[in-house]
């Protein structure tokens, strides 16, 4: 018998792209799956967008819940998930007609697949922000080189329910939280089969508001991240990696510095620091006389 897949589809108030998240598993070419719709508290029309396609095919089902989060929301479908594989799917998201399919063709040796993804907005598909390597599909690959040499969106995967067997995404997080994920699917170092072919769609539209577009939020989820690995895998990763994210955004920053410099010449650079000499030399005199005067004051009452 063919494998089942359960993909959890978490939605808040994003019912306008429902349809076309939902559609694409209808599309899908393999047949047993089931698809797990989990309102995460909406205030638009997500519930009655997702209860006309519980109508359409009894493989989709539906849950609500009280608003927690993205994480939350996640955990809430891996709970009712019934399937030899899940398919994490966010409710703006899409995934090709064969991904299930051509993921699957070597389901009894490989637990994990992940395929290659294109960047949808404004209705075009555009190549990924990077291409997945094979080499970064290991433990230590996914620990150092997540956003610093790469990142692979969620629904590239398509996981054995056995690899996250005692999983739960972290509820505090507000970013980072798949990374989590990664980091525990591939502790024990499991087969990982590359689908080199774009099969899932991840969607960048203009106007949507996204906290990976606030990097310095980003950055604080990460340093948050540390203790948390630290009391998962022990010291020395945790050791390890906080000084491997210090020496990488040193060094990149020191390039960037230096590549400044070269396309202005220091001339841009020259300029100001004149200016902050001068500055300084001007304050310090404005003290200084503003000092004097008071004793000068003081002296003569």
């Amino acid at each position: 018998m063919t494998p089942k897949v359960s993909v959890i589809v978490p939605c808040y108030n994003q019912a306008q792209y429902l349809d076309e998240c939902l559609q694409s598993v209808l599309d899908q070419t393999h047949q047993n799956w089931e698809c797990i719709i989990v309102n995460d508290g909406s205030t638009d029309t997500t519930e009655e967008t997702a209860k006309k396609w519980i109508a359409k095919d009894p493989r989709f089902s539906y849950v609500y819940k009280e608003n927690g989060g993205l994480s939350s929301a996640r955990n809430a479908g891996l709970e009712k998930a019934q399937g030899d594989y899940i398919q994490f799917l966010d409710s703006d998201d899409m995934i090709h007609r064969e991904k299930f399919s051509k993921s699957l063709i070597h389901h009894s040796e490989y637990p994990l697949m992940v395929s290659q993804f294109t960047i949808y907005r404004n209705h075009t598909h555009y190549p990924g922000y990077n291409h997945v390597e094979q080499e970064y599909l290991s433990f230590e690959g996914i620990v150092f080189g997540w956003d610093l040499k790469f990142s692979i969106p969620i629904h590239c995967s398509l996981i054995s329910k056995e690899l996250l067997k005692g999983f739960l995404f972290d509820t505090s997080l507000t970013s980072c939280e798949d990374w989590l994920m990664w980091i525990y699917v591939m502790k024990d170092y499991p087969k990982v089969f590359l689908v080199d072919e774009p099969l899932a769609h991840y969607r960048k539209e203009d106007n949507n508001s996204s906290m990976s577009s606030d990097l310095y939020k980003i950055l604080h989820q990460r340093i948050k991240i540390l203790p948390i690995l630290k009391k998962l895998y022990g010291d020395d990763l945790h050791d390890r990696l906080a000084y491997h994210i210090i020496d990488v955004r040193s060094s990149q920053f020191i390039e960037m510095r230096s590549e400044f410099y070269k396309i202005t010449g220091g001339r841009l650079i020259s300029g100001y620091l004149n200016f902050k000499k001068y500055y300084y030399k001007l304050f310090q005199k404005r003290t200084k006389t503003g000092f004097c005067s008071k004793r000068g004051s003081v002296s003569v009452i």
